[in-house]
């Protein structure tokens, strides 16, 4: 290669300005400068490739389409090459002389006024272009046009006080970037370093990215092809790539959407939750891309945290970047891609959960913190979350789950509510009295078992407009049912209520007869604004001083042996009548999981003991 003269240009005025604001304050991370050339050459041959269908006297047509990359360390330099458009003369004073200019606006506008767009452009080559000064001190840009007639030109600047340019014989079409590095900046010379960054930011890039002779995107970008055309192999092999993942993903959601905005997405649910096997918090997993080139591995506010879980890529055409493609410039636009993507997501959901209902319940047993955290923080999208609720009920066998919506098909004409009660586990809550009267009368009885079911409970409040109510609560009305025994009679009953309340004094708010009990005598209901004693155990663990002192009513069952004969008792034998009394309040607390101090309950056991045996 041979040059002429050479012929020196400045900046604009404000060029100083703008490459300090470029090169100090637009990028973030330096690394992105190599991201942005490589999407610049990118451009570079997209635009060739349409050339070629409309233009015969191409420069060098043989000549493939790909992005070469070397260095040099001895002599702390980085080259990227593309066989492109290349530039003339004129285009090289207006594309890098001028910074604020976009050479690939420019021809996307004439393309658009022309009435065709090629779909690949990615880049601003007037901008982009610019971060390379972050790592160089100085930059070359060797160039030829991939017109017949074209010559070659060499640019060069330092990115202070202008650059210069000659003429420059024996150059191929195409253009070739080399990079002076920064004395502090010669990692970018390293091989390995220069290949992480490929696959980092430009591994889905539409052209071969050869680094030292070596093809280092060879993953292709599966979100832009139809899904007709790719095998469960690729999909699989695209997962554990993007997500860097060994097992195998559990469902997955493919789509294209030009209307509300352009969105190519491809998303895969994993089959293994890393928080449920002690991991800790995990990081989002869906990057988001802008044709092709990777804009954030992790973008905050696009996705609710709730679906951290999720991997995959969403690439949108319409994002509005600023200089540095970092960071969107308008945030209500990413909130709308969110928006469709979520939306989505849960109508996938909701049909694989209907489609397939076994593998929903190995996947949700799995997963079922996540969709739970949802109702609790992400109103938008409360009901459509609980409509993935699996748990047992009283009408579901040990380890079979069901759902909200199939509850409500199988609830009694007229109820108005779904039915749930707390506890630890199914024997515990099928062993509790206030199941009773529920069986009795074929009503439906949701289990929550998790710890944290009480806060998703609270956050939902209702289902389909039906209010979710507790049965351990006060204030439940059931209608009346034929039941076995012969009941203490009306005025006996209000006897023995005004006898226990005036022995339990203020540990009670009420003592009456009801209609939850079959097989118990007595059962302990908690105002409806009062916590769970799961609530409230877990509550007393994060603070040692909390302290909330539960009054319950008291339900006594009119029909039940013992109360029966307790009615009897308060007047032939009050000592014992007191005596069991207690013990019968206590046991109800202990059935509610509201009693704290056994001490007194133990003595009154003796003291009984001794009486039943004649002492």
């Amino acid at each position: 290669m041979s040059t002429t003269t050479s012929e020196k240009h400045g900046f604009q005025a404000e060029i100083q300005q703008l490459l300090d604001l470029v090169v100090h304050s637009l990028y973030t991370d330096r690394e992105i400068f190599l991201r942005e050339l490589v999407s610049n050459a990118s451009d570079a041959m997209e635009k060739l490739r349409h050339l070629e269908s409309t233009e015969k006297d191409i420069q060098d047509s043989g000549l493939p389409l790909e992005v070469t990359i070397s260095a040099d360390q001895e002599a702390g330099t980085l080259t990227i090459q593309d066989r492109g458009i290349g530039m003339t003369r004129e285009e090289l004073v207006e594309n890098l002389g001028t910074i604020a200019h976009s050479g690939t606006k420019a021809f996307l506008q004439s393309m658009k006024e022309s009435g065709s767009t090629p779909a690949g452009m990615i880049g601003q080559f007037g901008v982009g272009f610019y971060s390379a000064f972050m790592v160089a001190d100085e930059v070359q840009v060797f160039t030829r046009s991939w017109r017949k007639d074209g010559e070659g030109w060499v640019w060069i600047s330092d990115g202070k006080t202008g650059y210069e340019m000659e003429s420059a014989e024996g150059l191929e079409r195409g253009t070739k970037i080399v990079l002076k590095l920064k004395e502090d900046q010669k990692e970018y010379a390293e091989e390995y370093r220069i290949k992480h960054l490929v696959e980092t930011y430009s591994n889905f890039v539409g052209f071969p990215v050869m680094v030292d002779g070596k093809r280092v995107n060879e993953i292709e970008a599966l979100w832009l092809k139809n899904k007709s055309e790719i095998s469960e192999e690729e999909y699989k092999a695209f997962y554990q790539f993007q997500a860097k993942a060994f097992d195998e993903p559990q469902y997955r959601l493919h789509f294209a959407a030009d209307a509300p905005i352009s969105i190519n997405a491809l998303l895969f649910v994993p089959s293994e939750n890393p928080e449920r096997m002690g991991f800790g918090k995990v990081d989002g997993g869906v990057a988001l891309y802008c044709k092709k080139v990777l804009i954030d591995a992790d973008p905050k506010g696009l996705l609710p945290e709730w679906l951290r879980f999720m991997k995959g890529v969403i690439d949108s055409a319409d994002l509005p970047l600023n200089i540095s493609r970092e960071s969107m410039q308008d945030s209500a636009l990413v909130r709308k891609i969110g928006q469709v993507i979520v939306k989505r997501v849960l109508k996938m959901f909701e049909k694989e959960a209907s489609g397939d209902p076994e593998k929903w319940q190995a996947f949700y047993k799995k997963f079922d913190r996540f969709f739970k955290e949802g109702i609790a923080t992400d109103f938008a999208h409360r009901e459509a979350l609980a409509k993935l609720l699996r748990f047992e009920s009283s009408m579901t066998e040990a380890g079979k789950l069901t759902g909200l919506v199939d509850y409500l098909t199988r609830a009694k004409e007229g109820q108005e509510v779904i039915y749930y009660l707390v506890g630890s586990n199914r024997d515990q809550i099928e062993a509790s009295p206030y199941l009773e009267g529920f069986r009795k009368r074929g009503l439906e009885v949701v289990y929550f078992t998790d710890a944290v079911d009480e806060y998703v409970v609270d956050s939902l409040g209702d289902f389909d407009g039906k209010k979710l109510v507790s049965i351990a609560k006060s204030g439940v009305d059931l209608e009346d049912a034929e039941l076995d025994g012969e009941a203490l009679s009306e005025e006996e009953t209000q006897s023995l209520c005004e006898f226990l309340k005036a022995e339990f004094g203020d540990r009670v708010t009420q003592v009456a007869a009801g209609k939850r009990l079959v097989d118990s005598p007595v059962v302990a209901l908690t105002p409806e604004d009062a916590m769970t004693p799961q609530m409230r155990a877990m509550m007393k663990a994060m603070d040692e001083n909390f302290s909330d002192e539960v009054k319950v009513e008291l339900e006594i069952n009119p029909r039940h042996e013992i109360v029966r004969k307790l009615a009897a008792a308060k007047d032939a034998e009050p000592e014992v009548a007191k005596l069991v009394a207690g013990q019968l309040l206590d046991n109800a607390l202990m059935a509610a999981g509201l009693l704290e101090d056994a001490r007194e309950t133990v003595k009154r056991m003796n003291a009984l003991m001794a009486k039943a045996l004649g002492s």
